[in-house]
């Protein structure tokens, strides 16, 4: 085999390994990003115009999240937040639209004390996607049913769902297993680790509906 043909054989041998490094990187870092980012790397990828644009925003977010600030809360910080929210949740039986409000605002807050920058609703998910994604669905979920509300245009049970939204999230934030708040009675209406349970609160249901005529 004389030395031109030697060369041509080396440098196909180069581009087969560089090919196969390819793939074999472009599947490690596929799999870990369905692994770190779960539903909300599908749902990425179905807003984008191709998978490697989809998988390029998700690594732009980790990037962007390493940069940030992020800390736990101390434990005072903690127990105070989670008697707000035991506050919050108290006022949902007389005023729903109001304690959503206040969920919020407190998720807003605990997002700020954790250093998560909270200007922008879509930076907020993308910058929570990265360490929270298992519950940032149920931020969405909840920012929405709140949107509508301030529209009043949610009933009562989406409203009720909506804090039961928040209250994933938020428990997620303060970290160390608080649980935000335990089961038990609130103002005559049965909170569970789901919410306020829908029996319990039909008697208020119809006024509220009145209230908002």
């Amino acid at each position: 085999m004389n030395a031109v043909a030697w060369v041509a054989v080396v440098i196909v041998a180069v581009l087969v390994i560089l090919a196969v490094g390819y793939l074999v990187s472009a599947r490690n870092r596929r799999r870990h990003l369905r692994d770190r980012f779960g539903p909300e790397y599908e749902r990425a990828v179905r807003e984008s115009d191709s998978r490697r644009e989809a998988e390029q925003e998700l690594l732009a977010r980790e990037e962007r999240h390493a940069k940030l600030d992020i800390r736990p809360l101390d434990p005072q910080t903690r127990d105070q937040y989670a008697r707000k929210w035991t506050e919050v949740q108290e006022r949902f039986v007389d005023a729903p639209g109001f304690a959503v409000t206040e969920a919020d605002a407190l998720v807003t807050a605990v997002m700020a004390e954790r250093g998560y920058p909270t200007d922008e609703f879509e930076q907020r998910l993308s910058d929570l996607s990265v360490a929270h994604a298992a519950t940032i669905d149920h931020y969405r979920n909840a920012h929405d049913i709140s949107s509508r509300a301030a529209r009043q245009d949610a009933t009562t049970e989406e409203l009720r769902q909506a804090m039961v939204h928040y209250r994933a999230l938020f428990q997620e934030l303060l970290g160390d297993g608080t649980e935000v708040p335990p089961d038990g009675h609130v103002n005559g209406a049965v909170y569970t680790t789901d919410g306020y349970d829908g029996a319990s609160m039909n008697g208020h249901h119809a006024d509220v509906r009145k209230a908002r005529r």
